[in-house]
Formats: structure tokens, sequence, C-alpha cells
């Protein structure tokens, strides 16, 4: 069966998770399709990032059952599995050494590893030398990942969570800390990789409206650790859900195929 043939290509069945006897995520259930890009919206605290180390495989969840790419947990290798998940976000970028080389960086997507500790081929390097041009961050090879901008560095991230070419991409909040121009750089950076014919399902986390570009097609409200509702990017951005979500009167205008929020001042 393949993967678009699949019903529980990406599946989560009351999944909740408990950290230091507080509830993060309370009775999460969500259907990925093979060729559907997602958003998580929420306020900050809302339990974004705890529901994507889920996805990935790097938290367990305290209750109920998730299957990743058609493997269920606990009946397959996560490490395996990871080879497949691509990651771009905070998460990751806090593990990587200042003098850590772009190059390897890159190559070490290929391993699921920060830090290189199996044998790269030059064909291997090659690779990342070509996703690097694709990526607009040639130019920055030959300089330590401290040294580079918010906006170099998540490119590299992508270059790296590309590399072994996964199935599924998940991207934490890759927007953040960037200036205007790095944001909308990197936006059509990611447009620009959803119209590949190759392109991995991308499940991206944010909680801003006007980061959701026109190849995501579905959008996931979580509040406060549970869903609030799921479905269409039309049927979810709606005045009623978005202000529900962030507890205050929020408006999304539609412009140029982009979404922007406008607070409303009751009073």
């Amino acid at each position: 069966m393949t993967d678009k043939q699949a019903g529980e290509w990406i599946a989560l069945n009351g999944v909740s998770f408990v950290r230091s006897r507080r509830l993060i995520l309370d009775g999460i259930d969500w259907n990925v399709s093979p060729k559907d890009n997602w958003v998580v919206l929420g306020a900050n605290g809302s339990g974004k990032t705890t529901l994507l180390q889920l996805l990935a495989g790097y938290l367990w969840p305290t209750r109920g059952a998730i299957t990743i790419l058609g493997e269920r947990f606990g009946q397959t290798d996560l490490r395996e599995l990871r080879r497949s998940i691509g990651w771009v976000g905070s998460f990751l970028q806090a593990q990587i050494p200042p003098a850590e080389r772009p190059l390897d960086l890159i190559v070490s997507g290929k391993f699921a590893s920060i830090g290189i500790f199996e044998t790269p081929g030059e064909e291997d390097y090659a690779q990342a030398r070509e996703l690097a041009l694709r990526l607009r961050c040639g130019a920055i090879l030959e300089s330590p990942y401290g040294v580079l901008s918010q906006g170099e560095k998540q490119r590299l991230l992508i270059a790296r969570a590309l590399i072994p070419r996964p199935r599924l991409l998940i991207l934490d909040e890759p927007c953040s800390g960037l200036d205007l121009v790095a944001r909308e750089q990197l936006l059509k950076t990611l447009e620009e990789l959803a119209s590949m014919p190759d392109a991995p399902v991308m499940i991206l986390v944010t909680h801003h409206l006007e980061e959701i570009t026109p190849s995501f097609s579905h959008v996931f409200l979580l509040k406060e650790g549970h869903c609030l509702a799921q479905g269409t990017k039309r049927d979810m951005l709606r005045t009623e859900l978005l202000s529900e979500t962030f507890g205050i009167h929020i408006e999304a205008v539609e412009e140029g195929n982009r979404f922007w929020a406008r607070i409303v001042n009751d009073r």
C-alpha cells in the first residue's frame, strides 16, 4: 500500500501528555493526509511544540496512540523513523555548536544527529552543496554557524532537514527572530519547496496568520492543550474561532492569497 492510499499516514488518537504532573496536551485526535500541508495555530503556551515533539518521536505520549508515516509507536524503531522526518526550529537550533561548519551541519541531517558520528561520502557533501545553492545559502558555507544571521541559520536548517529526502517536514516557528525581509524570503523558500514534485508533507507551527502561505491547506487550532477545531484553512480562519483561540477579538483579512490578523477594539 502506498502512502497516498494509506488510511493512517499520520494519526493521533486520544493523545495526552503530562509533564511534572501538568497536563500539557489533552485528548488530541488528528489525522493528516499525505496530500495536505497543515498549520498548527495557537497562542504561546498552548502546547504547539510539545505536539510536534510527539510527532517526531522525541516525546512519548502519556496516553493514546500515535501513527507516523504509517508506523505505529511501540511497533517501530523511532531512530529509523526520524530519518524520514525533517525538523526545523529552536528545539534543534539550540543544540548546534557555534563552531559547526555549515556543510557538516547539512550532512548531519542524513544521520538524524547533531554532529557527524558516521562517515559521510563525497556524494553526501555534493548533495549538501546542491541543497545549499537551491536554498540560497551557498555563499555562507565557509562561515561557522555561530556568526550567521538568523535567516541564514534557518535556511541551513531547512537544507539539513531536506538532505535525507524526508516524507514529513516539521517547521516549529521557523520565522521566529527574523526581520520582515528575512521572513518573506524564508516563506518564499517554503512555497518553492511545496511546489516540487517530491516535496514532503509540511506541518508548520506559528501564532502569526501572515506566515500561513498558500501551500498550507489545513489548520489545527490549539488552545491550552486542547484541539479547539481543525479543518480547511478558510473554515478555521474565521473571527469567532480565532478570537477564542487567542482570547482577543481577531479578524482574518485575506489579501493576495495570504491572511492577515486585525485586532478589533470592542470599546
